[in-house]
């Protein structure tokens, strides 16, 4: 089991916000396995709290469907399905299309230069092998664009989604590691420079139509690991 990446609360915000926070981008960057079980003690020793603002951000993130909340008080990050994986994506590609194509109206020349960055970085990360860092570059890359469709709803309802993604985000970070491991270099950034020409020539169908090319690409490389 690889550590989940979480920390003592910083008194600078409440211990509860800081709690559920660090929980949901855990979840959300796939640092939990599907179907893995954990506890409020276990969590509120690493977090270094009481059990009281862990009760309540596993009741905020099953609320969300980010977890399954036990009979006993354990939580479970939610299994995964074939199923559940092509809902999931049907949802991203009807909404983050939509988003992206919004942006592209929208976004200025700083904005869209700093996707460039943003999707140069991710590949550079890639080649060094770095995977996590990698993948949140990627999250980092796809909420550029959303937050710069100039809804107000969009971008909360997509994050809820990567948040219930966050099982295949586990089960891509592995296959992204073996394959790396192995020297095979998968053209993941294709589509993100493709949108990036798409937003310079202004061209809204065209970069909404290659975000969800992007997302069936991911759709594809999971379908084979999910059981039916």
């Amino acid at each position: 089991m690889r550590e989940t990446g979480l920390s003592r609360v910083s008194s600078r915000v409440t211990v509860q916000d800081g709690v559920y926070e660090q929980l949901r981008h855990a979840l959300m960057w796939g640092k939990f396995e599907p179907s893995q079980v954990t506890t409020i003690a276990s969590l509120a020793a690493e977090f270094g709290t009481s059990h009281m603002p862990v009760r309540e951000a596993l009741r905020r993130l099953a609320a969300e469907n980010g977890l399954e909340i036990g009979r006993n008080g354990s939580a479970r990050v939610p299994p995964v399905s074939r199923a559940r994986l092509d809902d999931l994506c049907q949802a991203r590609k009807a909404l983050e299309g939509l988003a992206t194509e919004l942006a592209c109206a929208r976004m200025s020349g700083s904005e869209i230069d700093h996707c460039l960055a943003l999707a140069k970085a991710h590949e550079a990360l890639g080649v060094e092998g770095q995977v996590y860092e990698m993948l949140r570059k990627n999250q980092e890359f796809h909420f550029a664009i959303y937050e710069g469709s100039g809804s107000d709803v969009l971008p909360q309802m997509i994050e809820t989604l990567w948040l219930r993604f966050g099982p295949y985000m586990r089960m891509l970070s592995d296959l992204v590691k073996s394959q790396l491991d192995a020297g095979i270099a998968y053209p993941y950034s294709t589509y993100h420079y493709e949108m990036i020409e798409a937003f310079r020539n202004r061209d809204a169908v065209s970069a909404g139509k290659l975000m969800v090319k992007d997302i069936e690409a991911t759709q594809g490389l999971l379908q084979a690991m999910c059981p039916d």
